[in-house]
This record gives C-alpha cells, sequence and structure tokens, in this order.
C-alpha cells in the first residue's frame, strides 16, 4: 500500500509554514463564533527556514465576500514563533479569513546592512542592494489614474533609492534615510512581499450582539396579580399574561434587556406535584410549568389560566415597547396528559409493564414528566419541534431558553438550530445545560448561542479566576456564558448563609465578569430559604405554588437591593467594555477573599475613546478586608499614575501601580472603578 503521509505534508506545508490558525473550532470544521462590532484575536504559528524576516497579516472576507485590507501581525512573545493581530467584525453574517506570511527582503536587508555598514563591511554593496529593493517596492505600488498617494509614495521610494546610491553621502546617513517615518508608513501600506504563502480559510459565525451581551430576568407570570385567599377558605386565582405586563415597567427600570418566562403552556393534571414537590398536591396547586400539557394543548397552546394568544401578544408587544426582548422556555417533554401521549405513544419510551417512563435524576423523580424518546421516530418529533419552534417565532419570540439540551441528541440541535439560522438568523438560543463540560462544549459549538455555566458554584477567588480565564480563552471562539446568579432550582449556600452582602457580591461578578448576566425573580429580595439545611432548592419554591411578592411595599420600605441591580445595570450599559468577554484580564492582590479584574476596548475597537473598567471585589460577606491591589498597567491602557471614579459612588482616587483597598461586605463590597488618564 502506498503512503501518502510525506505527500500529505507537502501538501500543507506552504513555502513559508503557517501553523495552528486560531480560533479554529475543532480544527476549522466549524465556523468560531463573534458577535456585530466584536473584536477578537487571531494567531498562528509561522516561520521559515534560515535567518531571512518573515512577517504577517490577517484578511477578512465579510458575508458579502469583500475583503478588507490586511491587518498586520505581530510576534506575540519574542522567540516564540507566534503571532497574533486583533480584527473586529463589522455586520452579521458568516465571515471569512485566512493568514497570510511572506520573506520580508527589505527588513532582512535593513538587519544585514545596520550590522555590516556599522563594521565597514561590504558597505557599497550593501547600499546597492538596499538601492534594488526600494526600485522594487516603488514598482509595486499600484498606479490608478489620478490617485495621489500612491504616486506620492513612488516619489518618495525613488528619490530614496537616489539617496542610497549617492556616494557622496556617508553610509550612515544613506541608511539612516530608509528609516524615516515616511519610508515606513509607505511600507505599511503597500509592503514588499516574496514568498506569499495563504493559510486555508477559517470561518466566523457573527451574530447580533444579543448573543454575547444582555441582562436577563426571570419570573413566573402566574404569581404576577395572583389572588390568594389568606385564610385558605377558596382556592388561589392565578395571575395572567395581563397583570404580569405590570411588572415589565419596573422590570425595564432595573435595567434589564431579556424578560425570560418559564413554560407557559397547560400543565398537565396526572401525577401532578404539590408544594414543595410533594406527590400530595391540594386543590389550587398549580403544578410545574415544565409538565407541559392537558386537555388544553400542548406546546402549542398557552394555559388558559395566563390568558388567550392576544394576551400573548400584547405581552410581547409591551416589552418591546420597553426596549426589552422575551425568552421563552422551550421544554421538549411532556405530562402524562400531553396530547403527545396518546396521538404519537411511539415518542416515548415504554418500559417492560408497559407503562411509560417518567424522569428522572436518581434520588429526584419527576413522575409529572414523560421524556421524549428521540430514536423511535427522529422524523417526527423534529417535524413537531421545529412546527412549534417557528409558530412561537410567529409571536415575536426570538429567544429561546431551551431546559436541559444535553438529555437530547445533539445532531437534533445541530439540525433544528442550523434550519432556523438559515431563515431567521436573529433567533438566539440558550442552552441550559449544568452537566460535564464536554457536552457543554459541543452544545456551543454546534449552534448555541449562549451557555449556562458552573458560575453558581464558583464562589472563591481563585476557583473563579481560573474558570473565568477558562470562559474567556480558547473557550470564547465558541461559548458565550450566561451567568445567572440564581434560578428557580438553584438557591447556593453562598446566598443562604451570606445574607444582603451576599447578594451583592454575586449579582456585582454576574454583572461584571460576563457580558450577559441573570436572575431569577425574589433576587432582588434577597429570598435565602432553603427547602431544608444544605438543600439548593428553595422552600416553598415557586415551580410548584404561586408565589405573590409585595413589590409595592418591598419598594416603600427600602427593602432588598433592586437600586444597586440598577446601577450594576446602568453601570453596563454606559461601558462598551463590559459588553465583551475576551478583553477579562486579572490583577494581583495580596488578600485571598480580595479578587481584581478589568475590561478594556481601546479607541480602534469602538470608533472613539477608551473605555476601561476595573473592578475590586472582597468575595468574603462577613468580614472587611484590606489589601493592596498590584494593576497590569499595560492592561489598562496606561503607563502612569492615572484617576478611577467609583461608579457606584461618584468618588475618585490617583492610582498607581500599587493601591490599598479596604472594602466592607455591609456597605461597600465592590468598587467598579472607570480608569482616566492624568492629564
Amino acid at each position: 500500500m502506498k503512503s501518502t503521509a510525506l505527500g500529505s505534508v507537502t501538501r500543507v506545508i506552504g513555502r513559508i509554514p503557517i501553523l495552528d490558525v486560531e480560533p479554529a473550532v475543532e480544527g476549522g470544521r466549524r465556523p468560531a463564533r463573534a458577535v456585530n462590532g466584536e473584536t477578537f484575536g487571531v494567531s498562528a504559528t509561522l516561520f521559515r527556514e534560515g535567518h531571512g524576516i518573515v512577517n504577517a497579516g490577517v484578511v477578512l472576507r465579510d458575508p458579502d465576500r469583500s475583503t478588507s485590507p490586511i491587518v498586520f501581525m505581530t510576534e506575540l512573545a519574542p522567540g516564540t514563533d507566534r503571532w497574533g493581530a486583533d480584527v473586529t467584525v463589522t455586520s452579521e453574517g458568516l465571515w471569512r479569513f485566512h493568514v497570510e506570511a511572506w520573506a520580508d527582503p527589505i527588513a532582512s536587508w535593513h538587519h544585514d546592512a545596520a550590522i555590516k555598514i556599522a563594521a565597514g563591511q561590504d558597505v557599497e554593496l550593501m547600499l546597492t542592494e538596499g538601492a534594488l529593493l526600494f526600485e522594487r517596492a516603488a514598482r509595486r505600488i499600484p498606479q490608478p489614474p489620478g490617485a495621489r498617494r500612491p504616486a506620492a509614495a513612488r516619489t518618495a521610494l525613488r528619490a530614496l533609492v537616489t539617496k542610497l546610491r549617492d556616494r557622496g553621502l556617508a553610509p550612515r546617513d544613506r541608511l539612516t534615510a530608509t528609516e524615516a517615518p515616511q519610508i515606513a508608513a509607505i511600507l505599511l501600506a503597500w509592503p514588499l512581499r516574496d514568498q506569499v504563502t495563504r493559510s486555508s480559510p477559517l470561518l466566523v459565525q457573527v451574530d447580533r450582539e444579543r448573543a454575547l451581551y444582555g441582562s436577563w430576568y426571570e419570573f413566573f407570570p402566574r404569581s404576577e396579580g395572583v389572588q390568594v385567599d389568606p385564610l385558605g377558605r377558596r382556592a388561589p386565582a392565578s395571575g395572567t399574561l395581563r397583570t404580569a405586563a405590570k411588572r415589565l415597567d419596573a422590570i425595564a427600570g432595573m435595567g434589564f434587556d431579556v424578560v425570560y418566562l418559564p413554560p407557559v403552556h397547560p400543565i398537565g393534571t396526572t401525577f401532578r406535584k404539590g408544594r414543595n414537590n410533594t406527590l400530595i398536591r391540594v386543590e389550587g396547586d398549580p403544578g410545574s410549568p415544565w409538565a407541559i400539557g392537558s386537555a388544553d394543548g400542548g406546546h402549542d397552546a398557552l394555559h388558559p389560566d395566563l390568558g388567550t394568544m392576544d394576551d400573548f401578544d400584547a405581552f410581547v408587544a409591551r416589552t418591546r415597547e420597553l426596549g426589552m426582548e422575551v425568552a421563552l422556555d422551550l421544554a421538549l417533554q411532556a405530562s402524562p396528559d400531553h396530547p403527545w401521549v396518546t396521538e404519537h405513544p411511539q415518542w416515548f419510551t415504554a418500559r417492560a409493564d408497559g407503562s411509560i417512563a417518567y424522569a428522572e435524576n436518581p434520588p429526584k423523580k419527576y413522575q409529572d414528566i414523560y421524556p421524549l424518546n428521540f430514536d423511535n421516530d427522529p422524523e417526527g418529533i423534529y417535524a413537531e419541534i421545529l412546527r412549534i419552534v417557528r409558530q412561537w417565532m410567529d409571536h415575536g419570540v426570538r429567544i429561546f431558553r431551551v431546559d436541559n439540551p444535553h438529555t437530547k441528541p445533539l445532531r437534533f440541535w445541530e439540525r433544528l438550530l442550523a434550519e432556523i439560522r438559515g431563515t431567521d438568523p436573529d433567533v438566539l438560543f440558550l442552552a441550559e445545560a449544568f452537566t460535564r463540560p464536554a457536552m457543554m462544549h459541543a452544545l456551543a459549538k454546534i449552534g448555541f448561542h449562549q451557555s449556562y455555566t458552573y458560575f453558581t458554584w464558583r464562589n472563591r477567588v481563585g476557583e473563579l479566576t481560573e474558570y473565568l480565564r477558562e470562559l474567556s480563552g480558547d473557550a470564547a471562539a465558541y461559548m458565550r456564558p450566561n451567568f445567572f446568579t440564581n434560578t428557580p432550582d438553584i438557591l447556593n449556600e453562598y446566598l443562604v448563609y451570606g445574607g444582603v452582602p451576599a447578594f451583592k457580591i454575586r449579582a456585582v461578578l454576574a454583572a461584571m465578569l460576563s457580558p450577559t448576566w441573570g436572575i431569577y425573580s425574589g433576587y432582588e429580595l434577597c429570598e435565602n430559604v432553603p427547602l431544608r439545611p444544605g438543600s439548593e432548592e428553595y422552600m416553598d419554591s415557586e415551580k410548584y405554588q404561586y408565589r405573590p411578592r409585595d413589590w409595592e411595599a418591598a419598594a416603600r420600605n427600602g427593602f432588598g437591593i433592586a437600586d444597586y441591580i440598577t446601577d450594576l445595570n446602568r453601570i453596563r450599559r454606559a461601558h462598551p467594555a463590559l459588553h465583551r468577554l475576551r478583553n477579562l484580564r486579572f490583577h494581583l492582590v495580596d488578600q485571598p477573599e480580595l479578587m481584581c479584574f478589568s475590561k478594556r476596548v481601546d479607541g480602534a475597537q469602538r470608533g472613539g475613546g477608551s473605555d476601561t473598567v476595573l473592578v475590586v471585589a472582597n468575595l468574603d460577606p462577613y468580614r472587611t478586608r484590606e489589601a493592596t491591589v498590584w494593576l497590569d498597567m499595560p492592561a489598562l491602557g496606561v503607563d502612569r499614575e492615572f484617576i478611577v471614579t467609583d461608579e457606584l459612588t461618584g468618588e475618585s482616587y490617583r492610582w498607581g501601580r500599587a493601591n490599598y483597598v479596604r472594602l466592607d461586605p455591609a456597605t461597600r463590597p465592590a468598587h467598579i472603578f472607570t480608569v482616566t488618564p492624568v492629564p
């Protein structure tokens, strides 16, 4: 059998080797991810034989196949042969990029000439060779009719050639003339390139900005406006979408961008769960919204207690009027009463006794939910789910929060998300997958726009720093985190025991570390009573009962942290640096309970002045902590003393490389600074 190993190498390696180009998801088989206006790094390993100098650049092609000017790369660390450059995508759609490398004969000549002329070796020969190179560079400059800049550049290079050949001038002066800023600018615009080599093109899928940046608020419409008899003589009367819409003004007032609704469909009655997930229910218990389906319909229907589809349309319209979007839960499962159970029994798993298997996650049991079996009729299930998604899209939903996508086949999601993207690229999907890393990463790679993360369980400085370096590093090429502080299922013990300071600290971390963050309703009231000690479930969980909250009384009495959350979202909106993930940098603190990080975008990235946000947070909710913060000055875009202004208090300080901080979690758990150079 003939070996093709050597042949394959020679086909891959160009005249100048360009290796390991990044970002490349699964070796380039899938597109990397970005959003409109985002800047990201492109890097590659490149080199050549011998001692000749190489240069390189990145070429972008937009969805219309228009090519942008080359963006020059620089060596990221001396001697590593790893080169990089930042590029910016400016429209939505599928972009392409490749790396070009070339031998730089002028740079190689200049390196050798500087050594030889100083040593008096081959002086006139070196200057003659330089003149020939600059003559060739002048000929390479294009000659469009009437264009003044190329003509001036050619004239300048020819004048330099004349000077290089003028033996009446000192050799050192002739060499120095090649270093003039005007000459450097010309070579930057029209470099002389030999042995040009291009890498294979790679893809970048560019989405709308909401795929990366936004603030989410989750709430149950049935709890807003619910009528409860305090004496328990009659069953509660559910809130509706009309009553829930009254809550939207307050949510918008806190600065949220996305209103996330749990399932709004009819709820089954068979094995309906009672309060706190018990098997015993009483009259008026509404059941879990995730137990979808009843005689009133399935995933394409609205729970009659919530109103009509006209009410849903009005809710979506009001959300948009307030500058927000609706995200709807997409939970692919059914209650025993769902129409699918009788119409498509093959869509479920039959047990040996003839019963249908209900959902289990031992020791948890969900007797009120039947999982779908995607192996029995994959085409039928696919067609039905596609129909349902498109129906809710027709009613104004452009974001779906997908429940437990990791329990469904990846090939199903890959197909569905690709088909929706093909017709409606603005529709976004969030993967609620608290599962193993490989599955979470795979879901992101196949098309999910955002991902839940392990943030809820990362509460110490070291583990947060390590995790965020992962998320903002290589993983950022395909995975966009959504940092929810809590969910109806997750009440972390940090919040249970840390009190109000803990709620503020976690909000600061979620809102400042991640471009997208979210809270579940009640967080602003610091609700933190667990079902039992050590449990992450809420006592009187809203998943299984109505949870009326007296928002007006809380505001009137100044209870809760709604104002603090409002400030965080105000700061996020005001600072473009916080709209990005890959720009996260950490700074050294000599106290293990304090964390310091920054985000920065420079003027070139945003078409104006730079924006830098610096955060110092005390992660200990019980004690005041003092420390010295040691700053990475280049990461902040400064090289000397500067002014920091706390966006929460308005106070300003003059800071430098080393700075003292003191943070009392009861009064000030964090500084959120903007950075301004000293005039």
